[in-house]
């Protein structure tokens, strides 16, 4: 797993919409990138929805947030326009970023997802913060905070 003190991995996915973003085009800003297993599962809709109720604090600190799981820009524009996200939801349907990252897998029903886990970016493109295995209710909350006091030394 990537550590804090790492560089984050660049990448190019493209997002709901289609639109490739990068990690060049993003740098300046803070950002979580969080993973996920799976559009439209229990704990993911938790996870979005959670984020896209707290998006205008996230906006206010100049941090901006991206999920990423390996469903394909069709299913995370569903996703989104069924629970009315406001954040972008990358797609790494061949795991790239993912593997680059070093993201562990769990089985769950005989299926093999992705581990919920999360990376803090600052302005330089370091990773500051790795949150593994993430209880999806209230992370946003944690994250958040987290940065703030980041953001304040």
């Amino acid at each position: 797993m990537l550590q804090a003190g790492t560089s984050f991995p660049d990448f190019t996915l493209p997002n709901q919409n289609g639109k490739n973003v990068s990690l060049k085009d993003l740098a300046g800003s803070w950002l979580v990138i969080y993973f996920y297993p799976k559009d439209d599962t229990p704990g993911c809709t938790t996870q979005g929805k959670s984020f896209t109720t707290s998006k205008s604090d996230y906006d206010a600190a100049g941090i901006k947030v991206f999920g990423v799981s390996q469903d394909d820009v069709t299913s995370h524009k569903n996703f989104i326009h069924k629970f009315a996200f406001t954040i972008d939801l990358l797609s790494d349907t061949k795991a790239s970023l993912m593997k680059a990252l070093g993201i562990g897998q769990s089985e769950w029903k005989g299926t093999m997802y992705w581990d919920r886990t999360s990376f803090v970016v600052d302005p330089k493109g370091v990773v500051r913060k790795v949150y593994e295995k993430v209880d999806p209710q209230g992370h946003e909350k944690v994250l958040l905070d987290d940065i703030k006091s980041m953001q304040d030394k």
